[in-house]
């Protein structure tokens, strides 16, 4: 060990780095760390490659910046007790945190730095993915701000509660059959109906809905992910409200037995409604039965003239994208059956003839283009704050003024781990 190490590092002034640079073979640097930027031995001590590359050091030959912190490197391992006394992490290319933590888009941080070439920066925590980047972690921790999910899940409900009432006035208005035969379409023209097709839609969407709650429960920003679904899903029906409310088609099938004019007879799992709705609590009652059935034909409700567009192709579809979105990158198996389930689902709905083809494109088309708007501005820090933003996305801009840049995708348990479990998986 050389003379400037023997002596505690805490004590090191600007003599004793260059003396340090010196031995080490930087003598080109003496003049820029310690005479210009004075650094003393702490401040040596915490000097990440992100500080040499970056302002007021700007360091250019590369590699200066490797062997520089070939040997920084190995300083802090002989100091690693100051370190974590000042709370820098040291990377020195192991595992960042612990426990039961998954990084770098869900995979393991164990194996991100197998594949990694770069140095993360010391001077703060710093989480490493699978394309050998780091992400700011310390600084960048997430409120979970549960009162504004819990606003979220009341706007979803409500807009859930609405979209039913909505439903019982618009069946009422649904176009005389005899009347108004269904409309031509290509699809359903040229594809016989299967009369099972719906049911098997909706076992879709179930498996779906399965598959995302479990991604849900494991995910860090369980909180973030929640909200954005309730505001994403509650818009999307609250336009779904507005379009088929002004606009009713006839029935795309004869199948479909549809009175009209407020005649219907629909059996649910605990009533039944073969009544003229003439009163507002009639509506009402009715409007509950299919927002406790969740609109399913699987707990019993069906209901006609709400086409434009299709509400289950909205949740097949959203319940897709976010399953995607907020999983790692090399999960295949799940984005794949993800969007084997997706694609499936909008078939069946479409061999059921419960949808014209055209009130399916339309739920797929709004609802992929409002994920992928609402994403791209969450992870974009310079629309978040912009004045057109909170002008045109009043909603999106309180949900997420808080939350700067794409949520990372951390995984962990939500309790403590039996100690069985523990064992089993190595932590």
């Amino acid at each position: 060990m050389s003379s400037s190490t023997q002596l505690n590092i805490r004590q090191w002034t600007t003599k004793h780095v260059a003396k340090w640079l010196k031995e080490e073979g930087f003598c080109h640097y003496v003049d820029l760390l310690c005479n210009k930027h004075r650094l003393d031995g702490m401040s040596l001590l915490t000097l990440s490659e992100y500080d040499l590359r970056s302002p007021p050091l700007e360091l250019k030959v590369l590699g200066d910046i490797k062997r520089l912190m070939v040997s920084l490197r190995k300083l802090q391992k002989q100091n690693l007790d100051i370190l974590e006394e000042l709370g820098v992490p040291f990377d020195g290319h192991s595992p960042q945190g612990g426990g039961g933590d998954w990084h770098c888009n869900g995979d393991s941080s164990r194996e991100c730095d197998n594949s990694n070439t770069d140095t993360a920066p010391v001077g703060e925590q710093y989480l490493q993915y699978t394309n050998g980047k780091y992400k700011h972690g310390g600084s960048r921790r997430l409120d979970p701000e549960y009162w504004k999910t819990a606003l979220s899940a009341i706007y979803v409900v409500f807009v859930f509660g609405f979209t039913s009432f909505v439903m019982v006035i618009v069946h009422e208005r649904v176009p005389d059959m005899r009347t108004y035969p269904p409309l031509p379409d290509i699809f359903l023209d040229s594809v016989p109906r299967i009369p099972w097709a719906f049911a098997m839609a909706e076992a879709c969407g179930v498996i779906l809905c399965n598959i995302w709650l479990l991604v849900l429960l494991l995910h860090k920003h369980r909180s973030v992910l929640l909200r954005r679904l309730c505001s994403l899903m509650g818009t999307v029906f609250m336009l779904r409200c507005i379009t088929m409310f002004v606009t009713s088609l006839s029935v795309p099938g004869q199948h479909l037995q549809c009175s009209g004019k407020g005649k219907i007879s629909i059996v649910t799992l605990n009533f039944s409604f073969p009544e003229i709705y003439g009163d507002m609590w009639a509506k009402l009652h009715r409007a509950l039965a299919i927002w406790s059935g969740f609109g399913m034909s699987l707990t019993g409700v069906h209901t006609c003239g709400d086409y434009m567009f299709s509400g289950h192709t909205v949740v097949i579809t959203m319940l897709n994208f976010f399953v995607t979105e907020y999983t790692p990158r090399g999960w295949n198996f799940i984005h794949t059956l993800s969007w084997v389930l997706n694609l499936f689902g909008i078939f069946f709905i479409l061999a059921a003839h419960e949808h014209y083809s055209i009130d399916v494109f339309i739920a797929f088309y709004i609802t992929t283009r409002l994920f992928l708007y609402y994403h791209t501005l969450a992870n974009t820090r310079a629309y978040q704050q912009s004045r057109r933003a909170r002008i045109w996305f009043p909603m999106f801009s309180f949900f997420e003024c808080n939350v700067n840049g794409p949520v990372p995708n951390e995984y962990g348990w939500p309790f403590s781990k039996p100690a069985m479990i523990r064992r089993m998986i190595g932590y």
